[in-house]
């Protein structure tokens, strides 16, 4: 299954610019699939304006639309971090993880844990979710979640014990966490016997400076090489990757690992007591 991992930085409060952004990138490098960081149609630190910036459902709105125009042009299915207003509860946000596919059909994937420490005001403006289900790509299953979920092995085992064949993380996640995100994105992929890839944007947005760090995982937690692919007007610690990874690994792994197979047959705490 070949990726393309847009590590780039957003301009904030211009989502048709990112929306350009990744037309440009998946004109590039088009693949099986197309991946762009948490939050990366909105830009992460723009206050009120979020309400403003936030897609809708399905996407029925011009940003929406232009992101199932590049998906159709490319034959690229698109996985990027967006705002999404919520279709339950009227008048909340989300911040989600939308998938816009050439067929002109969305899907999304809200975070469940929402930083609200330190530097991080996530809380202020979003709603969480409280399950999370693999999004079909194609032939694949595809888990997906958000930054900070990373930090949940739940999250990652739900995820795993559905399906998914690949997992991704899409990250707004500063400098200053990225020896975490090193330390945890490996792990997560052995636990699961699972593929993880992980997009994190640059930039700097109202003194918070992103710490990129992309990268892909087997199912043993080895590093995949990525591919630098050439791209006009790249910033400073801007890249765009190509990677290939082997989402059917997972059926010929987990055999010899069958650390799914052994959890799922433990009684849970409930029934022994």
């Amino acid at each position: 299954m070949r990726l393309t991992l847009g590590q780039l930085a957003p301009v904030p409060a211009h989502p048709a610019r990112n929306v350009e952004r990744i037309g440009a990138a998946l004109r590039a490098a088009p693949a099986d699939l197309a991946i762009f960081p948490e939050l990366f149609l909105s830009g992460y630190r723009v206050g009120d304006r979020i309400h403003a910036l936030a897609l809708y459902p399905g996407g029925d709105d011009p940003v929406g639309r232009a992101l199932l125009d590049i998906a159709r042009a490319t034959h690229t299915p698109i996985l990027v971090g967006a705002p999404l207003r919520s279709a339950d509860r009227p008048g909340e946000l989300q911040n989600a993880a939308i998938v816009a596919r050439p067929d002109g059909s969305f899907a999304a994937q809200v975070k469940r844990y929402l930083p609200n420490f330190g530097p991080f005001e996530e809380g202020l403006a979003f709603s969480p979710t409280a399950s999370s289900r693999p999004i079909p790509v194609g032939p694949r299953s595809v888990g997906v979640e958000i930054c900070y979920d990373v930090f949940f092995p739940e999250v990652t085992r739900d995820l795993a014990l559905a399906g998914a064949e690949l997992l991704v993380n899409v990250s707004a996640s500063p400098v200053t966490s990225r020896r975490l995100f090193e330390h945890l994105l490996p792990a997560r992929a052995v636990e699961n016997g699972t593929p993880m890839v992980y997009v994190n944007r640059v930039g700097v947005e109202d003194g918070f400076v992103f710490g990129g760090g992309t990268g892909a995982w087997d199912h043993r937690g080895e590093p995949i090489d990525l591919e630098e692919v050439p791209l006009d007007g790249l910033g400073p610690e801007e890249r765009l990757y190509r990677v290939d990874v082997d989402p059917a690994a997972v059926g010929r792994w987990r055999p010899f690992r069958p650390v799914l197979r052994d959890v799922t047959a433990r009684p849970a705490a409930s029934a022994r007591e």
